[in-house]
Order: C-alpha cells, then structure tokens, then sequence
C-alpha cells in the first residue's frame, strides 16, 4: 500500500511540473507585457524607499509630513538638474572618447603583449598568450563599441519619454505619501499571525538594504573618482563612477574594478596596476569599515544563492532586477522560515 501511494505521489508530482513550467512561462510573458508600468512602479517604490529615511528625519523636527515629502523631492530634483547640466554631461563626453580611444589601446595592449612573449622567449620561457588575448581583445573592442551604442541609445531614450519620468515622480509622492496603506493591503493577503513577521521582514530585507548598498554605492563611486583623479587616471570620472553604480548590487564592484584594471593596463601596464592597487585600498576600506554598519550583514543569504538571484534578476527585469533580486531573494528566505515556524518569528 505504501509502495502504490509512493507511485501516485511520485505521478503526481511529475505531472505537476510541465502545468508549473507552463505558468511560469505564462507569468513571464505577462511580466513582459506589463514592463513599461512595472519598471515605473518599482522605480517609485525604490525611490520611495530611499526618500522616507530623510522624510522621517525631517519629521522629527517637527515638520509635517506631506511639506518634508515635497521638501525632500524637491531637493531631489535639484540634485538631478545639477548632475545632469554638470555631471553627467562630462560621463557622456569621456565615454564617447574612450570609445574612440579604444583601438589604438587595443593595439598597445597586443604590441605589450608581443613584448613580453618576445622577452620570454629570450629566456627560453615557454609562453604563447598572444593568439588568444588578441581575439578576446578583438571582442572586447566589439562588445564595448556596441555597449556604447546601447548606453548612449538609452540615455537618450529615458531623456525623450519626459512622460514616464513625470509619473515615476507623481508615483514616487503619492507612494511617499499613502504608501503605509498600500502595504497594509498588501498584508491583508496573509493570516493575522505572520503579518507583524511579514511586514518586518519586508522592511528590513528592502528598504534597510537600499539605503545601505545605495550609501555604499555611492561613497564607493566619490572615492575611487577621486583615487583615480589623484594618479591620473585616463576616464577617471568615468572609470569612478561606473565602479560605483555596479556597486549598487553584490560582486558588482569588484567585477566593476577587474575590467577598469584591464582596460587601463591596455594602455599601460604600470598605470594599470596601480589603478588595481588604489582600487583595492579603496574598496577594502569601504568594504571592512564602512559597508558592515551600513549593510549589518542581515541578508543570511549564501553566495552562491546571492550570485543565482543576480542571474535570475537580470534575465528578467535588466538593472532594475540586478538592484532587488538580493533582497527579494532574502525576503523569500524569510517567508519560508516564518510559514514554517510563524511563533518564532512574531515580534
């Protein structure tokens, strides 16, 4: 009798995977049509996010919170005009240079590379990198002319739909403004019980994590700017802020920091490693003195779970999934635990 329920559990389950495959297949061309929307609304939502921590701290002074949120957004405002007449301008400007510049660093970086063949080979060192770096070097130049096609291509398209810009903002105030009761019916969907564990661990899996990684980000992008100024490096502007906005997901920094290094070695082997050497000070310094009381480590997730959320976000939701997919991973932990044990959850 146990042996036929094993089978019927076992058909069952095997039955269930191809309608579990089917919806999610399903899901995902729904999230694919309804991507414009979702990716405003979760842009409000991070936004908002971000912009409650100084909403409350102004609050604390005493200032009601309608006139803090329309204080704080309007000080955001300011800050994006500013960059974008200052700041971003100039990162446009060094990006279409380096792309310019990119051959002829290619090339110095192949004659490099013959050098240094060539100076084994006198030593009678067997070594024959050549062949294969000049290929990948080839693709590299490829892949980053047509990367920069894609970035400037999409600069100029969120520029131009002026409308969805001014809906992420009214969304960003009106979430900034009655989001509490748009997530309180959002907690009605689960029992009495978890929802004080629920809320908690939506709270501290999202918004705490944001604003650290986001702070993170940022201090990683001023210093490393400013490092890369200081030993004059090529596209430091450039070079120091593209560090710091792959800093705004895991592993992103140090993959941000692998392909400056390489880029700039291309042009000089020397500069390149010192670039590596001021990079590595300045991310360790963030990342062992600062990152910790900002960030606290509350994800609990593994590195290999953390890495599997960043691939399975970036399939399907771009940057926007790269910047939620680890909190959201973690949140799922975190549902999991309190389905199975909602006591030792409550707070």
């Amino acid at each position: 009798m146990n042996t036929k329920n094993s089978w019927l559990r076992l058909l069952v389950i095997v039955l269930a995977i191809p309608a579990f495959v089917l919806n999610g297949w399903l899901l995902l061309l729904t999230l694919d049509y309804f991507k414009p929307i979702i990716n405003i609304f979760v842009t409000a939502t991070l936004l908002s996010f971000l912009l409650d921590y100084p909403v409350q701290r102004l609050q604390r002074y005493g200032i009601r919170r309608t006139i803090a949120i329309l204080v704080v957004l309007l000080i955001t405002l300011i800050i994006f005009i500013i960059l974008g007449i200052t700041l971003i301008p100039m990162i446009i400007q060094q990006f279409n240079t380096l792309l310019e510049r990119l051959p002829s660093w290619i090339e110095s970086g192949t004659q490099q590379i013959k050098t240094f063949e060539a100076w084994a080979m006198s030593r009678n060192i067997p070594v024959n990198v050549g062949g294969v770096t000049v290929q990948l070097l080839e693709k590299l130049s490829n892949q980053v002319q047509s990367l920069g096609g894609d970035v400037i291509g999409g600069v100029l398209t969120v520029f131009s739909r002026v409308l969805d810009v001014v809906i992420t903002a009214a969304m960003t105030f009106y979430l900034l403004l009655h989001g509490d009761q748009l997530w309180d019916d959002f907690y009605q969907l689960f029992p009495t019980k978890i929802r004080l564990p629920i809320r908690t661990a939506l709270r501290t899996n999202f918004k705490n994590y944001l604003i650290g990684q986001a702070s993170v980000a940022g201090l990683l992008g001023i210093f490393m700017t400013l490092a890369f100024l200081i030993i004059r490096v090529p596209f430091g502007l450039l070079f120091g802020i593209a560090i710091g906005v792959m800093g705004l997901f895991p592993f992103g920094a140090s993959l941000g920091i692998s392909l400056v290094c390489f880029l700039v070695a291309l042009n000089s082997i020397w500069l390149g490693v010192k670039v590596l050497i001021a990079a590595i000070i300045v991310d360790q310094i963030i990342e062992n003195g600062i990152a910790p009381r900002l960030l606290g480590g509350f994800t609990g997730l593994n590195p290999v779970l953390i890495l599997l959320s960043l691939l399975i976000g970036a399939r399907i939701a771009g940057f926007l999934g790269l910047i939620v997919a680890v909190p959201l991973a973690s949140f799922f932990k975190s549902l999991i635990a309190i389905l199975q044990n909602p006591a030792s959850e409550s707070i």
